[in-house]
């Protein structure tokens, strides 16, 4: 079951890539927000970074790029289980994605 149910229904595809990882930062962001408050808070923005995740791996729009996001997955999910593999945090997960949401604002509508 998504928490995403509009988005899986097929929504996510309307979004450019730059909107879909930003949009995944701001799940890391509230995961890192709640990390050391709210168990259930955190779990939840992981559990719902994760599934944005998934959604984008699915995009067909995506594939060339799919070694790039599936890293880029795997690295968020270590991230959100503690960075013991990658040694990567979720500041610095944050930092990352919040390029993505700037360039998506930065963009022309169309």
């Amino acid at each position: 079951m998504y928490q995403h149910a509009a988005l899986a229904a097929g929504r996510w595809r309307a979004f450019s890539l730059c909107e879909q990882l930003g949009n995944i930062g701001s799940e890391i962001h509230r995961a890192r927000l709640a990390e050391t408050s709210s168990e259930q808070r955190f779990s939840a923005a992981r559990d719902r970074a994760l599934e944005l995740f998934d959604l984008t791996l699915a995009d067909p729009r995506w594939r060339t790029r799919i070694r790039e996001l599936a890293r880029a997955q795997e690295i968020a999910a270590d991230a959100l289980s503690g960075g013991r593999e990658w040694n990567t945090s979720l500041a610095s997960l944050e930092k990352y994605f919040d390029q993505f949401a700037i360039a998506a604002r930065s963009a022309p509508v169309s």
